[in-house]
């Protein structure tokens, strides 16, 4: 990566100037704002200088003097206040084309030190449809586990199912008074919804109702037979539609570790921290109160009322002996540091639950726990009106029939063009750019903010869409079928022309993506890159030709063109998204 090489560099230029910067001072590079002035820069002189209260520009020509880039840049130039800027040189370009094209990871390298990352994303609830909610936490969470595997990280992706719980009791009452069987067999999870549903508005209704719920969720809980085959019978239909919906999106995890895993370990968890004094009983409940070791704007077990900080503790056994939420995520913690021997663990939900992950995680280092524990939070998708994204009839929209209506809507797109495609060949197109414009219109947002959902925007062939992409990719193997595949690069590679150089400067700037995309857990970074890419290659298309160019040209044109197939491919993949060679 061009970027860290020239840190590295600009760091040995420091100790070859006599120049002591701060303990832990990295100068930062980054891609020029203004390529008229190179393709890197750094304000490195700059802040060191301020720190080191001398000045910059003098300060700058010091670090030039003993920099050793000729090898990478064909111009170093000191601008403004002392900023450093590096124009690469054509050679340099050429060796990182070379490599992308012949690289299995495109030129991308490998992180310094590996780690064991587990990725907790999607969580949809046992005996209920995955609806648009979900779309988010799965989406972002397989492609942060795509990246990070493919940067040599090792990932383990856990779908921590919500399968235990008080809706139990009126799923399992259900069952046994109005279960429609054949219904069932039919469509499982929308009969149990129905199930469900009925015998909750019934419990509203009538207090007996509500009785006998709880009652069967107390058998569920004590291990009772038929209760427990209800469960497990709920559990196995759901996980079935589960799995249609992942193999239609291509979504594959390690584990579905659900929250009944969890079950016989939390009593003695909950007496573990009482013994240690971490929780407390408070009015019947075990609770885990602020310990007072951090600022209170900075305790999540504190909150503001008017001019006082008042506590706001995290629950971890009710008064009635009941557990909740925050137990079985300690209790998943231990499992996920212990078992899997965790660096780091990413948790992919909404922003809401911002606070519950705080207290846990607190809660969690007050047991010792070391592994880093991140929230990776994100907003909401609203409809076309800017509200929530529903249904005409209110109910949430289920995944699968989004996915099904962009399907949809693809190959009616495709029946309007007559391509000379087959039927077969119009479906399987169909699937790839329906699904694929789903996941890109939410991976190209930022995950923090809301964003609006359009059919016409995700579909188009215009703009920053799935569409727009696999039309980028197709155009680069055209060029390839027009050749009928009589094509061998080699390594004689001349660049000369703006756009050459633009495109090639672009594919060099994957490989730090790559690892950008992790450092705020960010796939829209990705994604925003690849559409810089394909603008750049459409603006290089048109500006060079490439099947009559001859020689070192030519070579170098169809290299291009080659790297930037690869480079969408592989970047598009990372984001779970497939390529179609025609569309």
């Amino acid at each position: 990566m061009f970027r860290a090489i020239l840190t590295s560099r600009l760091q040995a230029a420091f100790t070859a100037a006599g120049i002591q910067p701060p303990e832990g001072f990295t100068p930062a590079v980054v891609i020029a704002s203004d390529t008229r002035y190179g393709d890197y820069q750094s304000n490195a002189a700059m802040v060191l200088a301020k720190q080191l209260k001398t000045n910059p520009r003098a300060l700058a020509q010091q670090i030039v003097d003993k920099l050793d880039v000729a090898d990478l840049c064909e111009k170093t130039s000191i601008d403004g206040p002392g900023f450093l800027n590096f124009t690469l040189s054509a050679p340099a370009l050429a060796q990182r084309l070379s490599l992308i094209v012949k690289d299995d990871k495109v030129g991308v390298p490998a992180v310094d030190k590996a780690k064991t990352i587990v990725v907790d994303f999607s969580a949809p609830n046992i005996a209920k449809p995955m609806h648009v909610g979900h779309i988010r936490s799965t989406f972002i969470g397989d492609s942060l586990a795509r990246v990070a595997r493919f940067i040599g990280h090792n990932v383990i992706t856990d779908n921590h199912v919500g399968d235990w719980g008080t809706q139990f009791g009126m799923i399992i009452h259900g069952w046994k008074t109005q279960l429609d069987k054949d219904a069932l067999a039919k469509d499982p999870i929308h009969e149990l919804v129905r199930v469900y549903k009925a015998i909750n508005a019934a419990t509203k209704a009538d207090e007996a109702v509500l009785e006998t719920c709880k009652g069967e969720l107390v058998k569920l809980q004590q291990g009772d037979a038929e209760n427990l085959g209800i469960w497990k019978e709920c559990v196995r239909l759901t996980l079935e539609q589960l799995e249609k919906v992942y193999g239609a999106l291509d979504i594959k995890f390690d584990h579905y570790l659900g929250e009944s895993y969890y079950n016989d370990a939390l009593a003695p968890l909950v007496e573990d921290m009482l013994a240690k004094g971490i929780a407390t009983l408070s009015e019947g409940a075990t609770v885990v109160f602020s310990d007072g070791s951090v600022k209170p704007e900075n305790d999540p077990f504190l909150i503001r009322e008017k001019d006082e900080w008042k506590p706001t503790p995290c629950i971890i056994r009710k008064g009635d002996g009941g557990f909740l939420y925050a137990t079985t995520d300690l209790a998943t913690i231990d499992h996920r540091v212990n078992e899997w021997k965790a660096d780091e663990i990413w948790y992919v939900v909404g922003a809401p639950q911002q606070l519950h992950f705080r207290q846990v995680f607190a809660a969690a280092q007050r047991r010792g726990v070391t592994t880093q524990m991140i929230h990776i939070a994100f907003g909401s998708i609203l409809g076309p009106d800017g509200k929530m994204f529903k249904t005409r009839s209110g109910e949430t929209v289920g995944l699968l029939e989004v996915i099904d209506e962009a399907i949809e809507r693809a190959r009616a797109a495709a029946n309007e063009k007559e391509q000379g495609f087959s039927d077969a060949e119009k479906d399987e197109i169909a699937k790839i750019i329906g699904a694929g414009s789903v996941k890109y219109a939410e991976l190209s947002q930022n995950r923090l903010t809301d964003y609006k959902f359009s059919w016409d925007k995700m579909l188009s062939l215009q703009g920053n869409t799935a569409p727009y992409l696999l039309n980028a990719y197709v155009r680069t193997r055209s060029i390839f079928r027009k050749l009928d595949g009589q094509v061998t690069l080699t390594d004689e590679l001349t660049i000369t022309e703006p756009a050459e150089r633009a495109l090639a400067m672009k594919l060099a700037q994957f490989a730090e993506n790559a690892h950008d995309i992790l450092d705020d857990h960010r796939p829209n970074l990705l994604a925003n890159y690849l559409y810089e890419l394909a603008n750049t290659y459409h603006s290089f298309y048109e500006a060079c030709n490439v099947l009559r160019s001859e020689g070192a040209v030519r070579n170098t044109r169809l290299t291009l063109c080659e790297a930037t197939s690869r480079v969408l491919k592989t970047g598009l993949g990372l984001l779970g998204i497939q390529t179609t060679e025609r569309m």
